[in-house]
């Protein structure tokens, strides 16, 4: 189990979020085959805030529920900082409820699949999705948490 530092940033005022407890845990269920002292930006941010980074870096309109920018190539150091995950906190709670999920669940969800695209995968093919899927729901059900694809 590697060591995480999460640098957590709540810039959304009045958005409600989960505990930081609640994403180190999550963070580190999806790094656990990591090793090494790791580094990783988590940033919850309102709707207007998801939309322009998703215009900006995506080239799309709107918000989305979560994004991932992977750092690159890691310095050197004792810890290696994988990347930043935006996670748009209004969409998360709106997504739960629409498909009847609890928000943690959901919440958790989007933080694997944040993390793991700072590993390095990705949904871009039918297979690249049928791993991804299956890597975040071994590790959803390793936390307790349902299949969020069934």
């Amino acid at each position: 189990m590697p060591r995480l530092h999460l640098d957590l940033v709540l810039a959304c005022d009045g958005c409600e979020a989960p505990s930081r407890a609640a994403f180190v845990r999550w963070c580190k269920a999806a790094l656990a085959e990591e090793r090494g002292s790791l580094r990783v930006g988590l940033r919850v941010v309102a709707e207007p805030e998801a939309a322009e980074l998703n215009r900006r870096f995506r080239g799309r309109t709107g918000p989305t529920n979560v994004l991932s920018f992977p750092y690159g190539d890691p310095p050197a150091g004792k810890t290696r900082f994988l990347g930043d995950i935006v996670v748009c906190a209004p969409l998360a709670r709106a997504e739960a409820a629409l498909a009847g999920r609890p928000e943690t669940a959901h919440w958790a969800h989007l933080v694997i699949h944040g993390i793991l695209h700072l590993q390095g995968f990705d949904h871009e093919t039918d297979q690249d999705a049928r791993v991804m899927e299956a890597r975040e729901t071994r590790i959803l059900e390793g936390l307790g948490f349902a299949d969020p694809y069934c």
